[in-house]
């Protein structure tokens, strides 16, 4: 192939590797060197790859400061004709990388977007995991601060599937300390760092022991990282979130002791049980 699939416009969404080059393939390779400009979320790091594969196509730089903007300026362009690639700096765009609005305004006036598909960090980590890959939630980067972050897990920690988080890894430590606060220190966790590279890393354990591994080797501190956590395997008492609801409304005007005294009454549960969720509430 030699020739795009398309003399028409067209907006052309490509996955880049991820860390291995040899991963891109033959059809991304000849849509970027046919394509009159790529747009880059970072043209100076993606430089590298295009050079490595001799495609010298224009690039022009479309991140999250400019993207609005930059959208309007490739759309002109396509509505003229020509065609338009959309790369992010590793693995597949609008994937907790830039492109979004892009792909919605070029779909809104009609131009075809075609997907080139390829690497995509949190597939790749899931198919490698051991972990129950039928259901299973992106849930992208958590938020950088502590009380937002435990909010979101707090919120995933009944969820059934698989949970999928990007990580920074000077935050790697403390987010294993709040999954193992909140989901338990057994509940099922795979890293999966540098994938596709020369150290590449992908360790499945209870969270406790992850987290223990992790601090005694710096060396997993670094790098790209996926944070992929096992659905919640137990039942959730029906009861319990009566129970939060009634507390939740006690607590307002009465003692933590008594308010949960008074729960355990009205819906027959245990006062120990009832003095626990009346903790875990006023700790949120």
């Amino acid at each position: 192939m030699t020739k795009i699939e398309s003399a028409t416009a067209s907006l052309y969404i490509v996955a880049t590797p991820i860390g291995n080059l040899a991963d891109f393939s033959p059809r991304a390779i000849t849509v970027l060197q046919s394509v009159d400009v790529i747009a880059a979320e970072d043209t100076r790091h993606s430089g590298h790859l295009l050079q490595h594969y001799a495609i010298k196509t224009p690039t022009v730089s479309l991140h999250e400061h400019n993207e609005q903007q930059r959208s309007e300026v490739l759309l002109a362009r396509l509505q003229k004709g020509e065609s338009v690639a959309l790369i992010s700096d590793a693995g597949t765009p609008l994937i907790s990388d830039p492109g979004y609005r892009l792909v919605s305004l070029v779909r809104e006036h009609n131009i075809k977007v075609v997907p080139i598909p390829g690497s995509c960090a949190l597939i790749t980590a899931l198919s490698a995991s051991g972990l129950p890959s039928d259901r299973f939630s992106f849930e992208g980067f958590l938020p950088a601060k502590a009380g937002t972050k435990r909010q979101v897990l707090d919120n995933l920690k009944n969820e059934s599937g698989t949970l999928i988080f990007y990580e920074s890894p000077r935050r790697l430590k403390a987010t294993l300390t709040e999954m193992i606060d909140i989901f338990g220190p057994d509940r099922l966790v795979c890293l999966a760092r540098e994938l596709t590279k020369l150290h590449e890393t992908i360790v499945t354990q209870p969270l406790s022991e992850l987290l223990a591994w992790v601090e005694s080797d710096s060396n997993q501190q670094r790098g790209e990282c996926v944070l992929l956590v096992g659905g919640n395997t137990e039942q959730p008492d029906p009861n319990d979130a009566e129970a939060e609801r009634v507390l939740s409304i006690l607590l307002t005007e009465l003692p933590v002791k008594k308010a949960a005294a008074m729960t355990a009454k009205l819906l027959d549960m245990r006062k120990n049980k009832a003095y626990g969720l009346a903790l875990k509430l006023q700790q949120k």
